[in-house]
């Protein structure tokens, strides 16, 4: 592994949100490698903070790869409703920021074909919230 991975794997147990929420930017890269797609489902699900969720989702959708979509759709299925509103917000916020994100559309369209249906599940909402309906 790569010492920046390293550094945001150990970052993404730090008691601080901050911290946590860095790691999960950090590890946005490196949404197809195991370890990393690990820990960041558990940061988008961080049942400390919801800035972490935000951030977190924010920056996997930034990034806009079919994996790093495959993660926010697995963590959608399994956030309570409150949750989910943080995960969509993330989105939301990579979708209208200044930068411009990759349509994660295209990415949950990749996804609807996925052999897992909780990642079919988790994308058609995601999808939704790209159309502008939501839950």
């Amino acid at each position: 592994m790569t010492g920046g991975l390293e550094s945001a794997l150990a970052e993404a147990s730090s008691p601080s949100w901050t911290r946590r929420a860095r790691a999960g930017r950090d590890l946005a890269s490196f949404a197809d490698v195991p370890e990393a797609a690990e820990v960041l489902v558990r940061l988008l699900l961080d049942a400390e903070d919801t800035a972490v969720t935000r951030r977190t989702a924010e920056a996997l959708a930034r990034t806009g790869t079919t994996a790093a979509v495959r993660l926010i759709a697995l963590a959608v299925v399994e956030a309570d409703d409150n949750r989910a509103d943080w995960l969509q917000t993330g989105v939301h916020d990579a979708r209208v920021g200044p930068d411009g994100v990759p349509d994660v559309a295209e990415a949950c369209a990749k996804l609807a074909q996925d052999q897992e249906e909780p990642v079919r599940r988790g994308a058609a909402e995601i999808s939704a919230w790209a159309a502008g309906t939501s839950r």
